[in-house]
Order: structure tokens, then C-alpha cells, then sequence
């Protein structure tokens, strides 16, 4: 190849590359959303599909550094898709950069192997999206399994 055919293709890829890193590291701001995260209150494991039972803690990180945001409902599906629980009898508020979490006992299998959570937040005003986490661990003779999902947005209040 000619050193003419490359240098299109290098500043293309040059230019696209750019588009990504700046689109990558554009902020969101909202007002408040609808968070879908996956959890799992078992997996499956070995030849014979034997259920391994998985504590699960959802997490909700405000990582706004100035402003709280209000957690408005925590509700847990199972993989049916029907409600099992609602974790809130009233909003809660989370400061700037604090935590609050929510747990699924190892015993309780309810929610199975789909089970999933759907978080409600808002804000007074435009703030950065929180991160909402689910954190499965399980102990079983002398094995251990952990793993984390993350929360997807369903429902945006941008303004």
C-alpha cells in the first residue's frame, strides 16, 4: 500500500476517534429517572443445573457533589415480572455523595433467577445521575460467587 491510501484512513480514524472520547466524556444531568437493575437470587451451576442461592444488595450512590437527590421507591420483581416487595413507605433522602442500600436474603429465592429491581429518584434541580448497583454474593461449601450488575434507565426527566 501506498503511504497516499493511509493517511485518509489514519485521519479518519483520528477524527472518529475524537467523536468518541468527547461523547464518552459528556456529563448527564436530570431531574430524575426510572432505574431497571437486574438482580439474582440464584444462578445456576455444574452439569446438573443445581441452583446456587445469592444474597443480593442494590446500591444507590448519589454521586452529585453539591446536591441530594430523593429516593422515591424501590420496588423488587421477580422473574415473572410481578412485585414481590416495595422497600419505601416514604421517600428517603441521600446526600451528596452518600449511599443507601437495600438487601435480599441468600434464604429468600423469591425473586429467582431473573428478579430485578425498579428505583425511583428525583431532584430539585439538575444534578449527576446516581449510580445504582446490584451486588450478588453466595457461600456454599467452602465456594464463593459475587458479581455486580448495573442499573439501566427506563424513564428519563430530563429537562
Amino acid at each position: 500500500m501506498s503511504r497516499i491510501g493511509l493517511t485518509p484512513g489514519i485521519v479518519l480514524m483520528a477524527l472518529l476517534s475524537s467523536v468518541v472520547t468527547l461523547s464518552a466524556s459528556t456529563i448527564e444531568l436530570s431531574e430524575g429517572q426510572s432505574v431497571y437493575v437486574p438482580g439474582y437470587s440464584h444462578i445456576y451451576v455444574g452439569i446438573k443445573k443445581l441452583p446456587f442461592d445469592l444474597a443480593i444488595s442494590l446500591i444507590i450512590r448519589n454521586t452529585d457533589t453539591l446536591e441530594p437527590i430523593t429516593v422515591l421507591s424501590v420496588s423488587y420483581f421477580g422473574s415473572d415480572g410481578k412485585p414481590i416487595r416495595d422497600y419505601l413507605k416514604e421517600p428517603i433522602r441521600v446526600a451528596p455523595l452518600a449511599s443507601v442500600d437495600f438487601f435480599v436474603s441468600e434464604q429468600d429465592a423469591t425473586g429467582g433467577f431473573g428478579a430485578s429491581f425498579i428505583v425511583k429518584w428525583k431532584s430539585a434541580t439538575k444534578v449527576n445521575e446516581p449510580i445504582i448497583e446490584g451486588v450478588m454474593a453466595g457461600t456454599k461449601s467452602g465456594q464463593g460467587i459475587s458479581f455486580t450488575t448495573r442499573g439501566q434507565v427506563i424513564e428519563d426527566r430530563r429537562p
